[in-house]
């Protein structure tokens, strides 16, 4: 094996703020390439994969799913990305993120007229848990 130059994975770690294992479970599920071994067997880590790895940490900030993720890892691997493209993918998530706020919108709203109708009393019976049992005859299905 020849003399490779790099980081090792626990420097890799630090550098990107990223946790060992995680590093490891993105080898295994292949958005890491498996890194090159120097010649006493450690994983080296070079800039092409530091920046790699950076892609998918701000990648998963941005909320974006792992498949999502690999998706847009593909296009940029391939080197035929289009601008056109990742805006289309971007787009897709920003309006999953933008249903996914108002759902939580309407959760919280929900939750705190619930929760306005709790008197918070050391007593047995608890609005809230009035509200979340299903009325008599109510079909529980979803």
């Amino acid at each position: 094996m020849a003399h490779q130059t790099g980081l090792r994975r626990a420097q890799l770690a630090k550098l990107t703020g990223c946790n060992l294992e995680t590093i490891r479970y993105y080898e295994k599920v292949g958005l890491l390439p498996p890194p090159p071994r120097s010649a006493n067997g450690y994983r080296v880590y070079s800039p092409d994969l530091v920046q790699r790895l950076q892609f998918i940490l701000r990648a998963r900030d941005m909320g974006f799913a792992m498949e999502e993720t690999r998706s847009l890892l593909s296009l940029t691997d391939s080197g035929t990305q289009t601008c056109a493209e990742v805006k289309l993918k971007t787009e897709a998530h920003l309006a999953d993120v933008r249903q996914r706020i108002s759902n939580l919108r309407r959760i919280e709203a929900l939750l705190s007229q619930t929760a306005s109708q709790c008197s918070g009393d050391n007593v047995p019976e608890c609005a809230i848990l009035d509200i979340l049992r299903p009325e008599e005859g109510y079909a529980t299905g979803h």
